[in-house]
């Protein structure tokens, strides 16, 4: 499902990758660990066409992504990939519902179709009877949920996740990491998963360990 060869990246005389090879198997969970700097987030944003390399390839579903124009990168991205962020990013003024349907809205969906697709994910996800209430008036929980719903809405190839439960208690981390597990297992979905949280490392089918931008 993914492939990242040679992957380097620097912020001015600053280097943060040097030299990653990283891959990941269709419907494989694999979290990414190590200490803040280590170049996680990064990595991430690269494979997720937030952020391009100064050197090396990266492919998803044998598209090379590092190949792609700027029109063609956000297309892929709304299409193919799915992003879960520690804040959810939902957006105040639109209900759970309208959040959910933004990125089938911009690839182009229908409104009924898109809704109805936003619904079955909401219901599946436990948060159907919050659709029509606003980020402010959901817990943590129930955010996240709605942040996971949204990144699914496409049906993506992909879902990359950064720092998912780092604002959570407890409780409901354990009960987003359990979701994550479900929607592998039911839909088929490969999750690439940065994360400080020992539990969720432990649980996953890889754990990738980074220091001083490189993998071992």
């Amino acid at each position: 499902m993914l492939k990242a060869s040679n992957i380097y990246k620097s912020y001015g005389n600053l280097p943060i990758l040097k030299g990653v090879d990283f891959t990941v198997e269709k419907g494989e969970i694999v979290s990414i660990v190590g200490a803040s700097g280590a170049g996680k987030s990064t990595l991430l944003h690269i494979i997720g066409t937030l952020d391009k390399a100064d050197q090396g390839e990266v492919f998803i579903d044998d598209t090379a992504i590092h190949r792609l124009s700027s029109k063609e990168l956000s297309a892929f991205r709304n299409l193919h990939i799915g992003f879960v962020f520690q804040f959810h990013h939902l957006l105040p003024e639109f209900t759970a519902l309208e959040n959910v349907c933004i990125p089938a809205y911009i690839g182009g969906t229908k409104t009924d179709i898109a809704e109805k697709r936003a619904m079955e994910l909401l219901d599946l996800l436990g948060v159907a009877s919050r659709a029509n209430h606003k980020p402010s008036q959901l817990s943590g929980g129930e955010q996240q949920r709605i942040s996971v719903a949204r990144a699914l809405i496409n049906n993506p190839k992909i879902i990359l996740a950064d720092e998912p439960s780092g604002n959570l208690d407890s409780e409901n981390a354990a009960a987003l990491h359990k979701l994550f597990f479900d929607l592998r297992d039911s839909m088929g979905h490969t999750f690439v998963i940065v994360t400080h949280n020992e539990d969720l490392a432990n649980i996953s089918d890889r754990t990738i360990h980074m220091k001083d931008g490189n993998i071992f």
